[in-house]
């Protein structure tokens, strides 16, 4: 009997534990989702699923700790950002998400299309979470680093 080979895509054996960085674990969603969006293969989508849910399963319990001293350096800025991250589908789009949503809570079945549109969602709120996720938090100042969130009140 013949083995078929088949080929594993190289974001399913990428390592991540409970000591992997916040920032890490945010783009490896980002990678992940980005991946499942373009996939036809419904094997490789599943699978994709299965690492996104993973990885924010790791990430989740520790979105509330305080940032590692170690990353405080990489998310200060010398001043502030023009642009922040900001979920801003358009008007279409976000009405689509809701009906999407409303249907799939509902206890609708799942069509092709509305797997589409529930696949973007995912896309924008990933995306929106992981920029969320690695924006600064502090800019130095001539009286030394502030919060930006003080410095925006």
């Amino acid at each position: 009997m013949a083995t078929t080979l088949t080929p594993t895509h190289p974001l399913l054996t990428v390592p991540f534990s409970v000591t992997t960085d916040f920032t890490l674990l945010a783009d490896h969603c980002e990678q992940f989702v980005e991946t499942l969006m373009e996939s036809d293969d419904p094997t490789l989508k599943m699978a994709l699923c299965g690492r996104l849910t993973a990885c924010l399963s790791v990430l989740e319990p520790t979105l509330l700790d305080p940032v590692p001293a170690h990353l405080v350096d990489s998310l200060t800025v010398e001043s502030l950002p023009v642009r922040t991250p900001r979920f801003d589908p358009d008007c279409t789009q976000l009405c689509r998400y809701c009906l999407t949503l409303t249907h799939l809570l509902a206890g609708q079945a799942l069509s092709p299309e509305m797997e589409t549109q529930l696949s973007g969602l995912l896309y924008d709120l990933i995306n929106y979470f992981t920029a969320e996720m690695k924006a600064p938090r502090w800019v130095r100042t001539a009286d030394g680093v502030k919060c930006i969130e003080d410095d925006a009140a």
